[in-house]
């Protein structure tokens, strides 16, 4: 078994992107994780699935019961694609740990177990945005992401020296005025209260917006 073996079953299996990352210093954002069994796991292995651009194009003002069906079946695949790749890697003889694609643990915050943006940008997969997302060459934020920690040893790929340049249409729709010039200065707490209204929407019922991902397209 090797990368492209993993690679190969991704992509039947509804990936779009695939990658490795060495964990290295980001081992030390991992929240709630035992450490005694992330110090054994030096890789990641970093997936994506393309947002549907037919679906992104429906939102006018938020998040609508289209985009919601779409984010949660998008969720379920990076999921049972990161459980198919583990399952591989264990039966290898190796560990593997899969982090869903769309755990939060602190809302306020906006903190899963591991960043997979940050693993992402390790991977080589795209860059952070202003709008404190993944952007890739292909899709710009139109992806989902999932994470698997392993130690099966996969040659890391390397971070990509892009930016947002001069573009900022995330910043034009943003409704809580949270994204930045610099994407440090992303305004976290306001993007939560924002997604905590529209979680309120009827048959919504999940903090979601999707305005910054529909403007941020390649």
């Amino acid at each position: 078994m090797d990368f492209n073996l993993l690679q190969k079953t991704a992509r039947e299996n509804g990936i779009d992107l695939f990658g490795v990352a060495e964990v290295g210093e980001e081992r030390k954002n991992f929240y709630l994780l035992p450490e005694g069994l992330t110090l054994k796991l030096p890789w990641a292995v970093v997936m994506a699935a393309r947002v549907s651009p037919t679906v992104l194009g429906t939102l006018k003002e938020g998040p609508n019961h289209l985009y919601f069906h779409h984010y949660r079946q998008l969720n379920f695949l990076l999921d049972r694609a990161a459980l198919l790749i583990a399952a591989k890697i264990e039966a290898a003889g190796y560990l593997a740990l899969p982090v869903a694609a769309s755990q939060i643990i602190d809302w306020e915050r906006q903190r899963g177990h591991v960043s997979h943006r940050q693993l992402a940008q390790k991977a080589g997969l795209g860059w952070r945005g202003r709008n404190n997302l993944l952007v890739t060459s292909q899709w710009g934020a139109q992806v989902r992401l999932v994470s698997i920690l392993t130690n099966f040893p996969l040659k890391p790929g390397r971070p990509l020296n892009l930016d947002c340049g001069t573009c900022r249409r995330c910043m034009a729709v943003c409704p809580a005025g949270a994204i930045k010039e610099e994407a440090a200065a992303f305004d976290y707490l306001a993007c939560y209260q924002k997604l905590k209204e529209f979680s309120k929407q009827k048959g919504i019922g999940q903090q979601i917006c999707g305005l910054c991902v529909k403007a941020c397209a390649k």
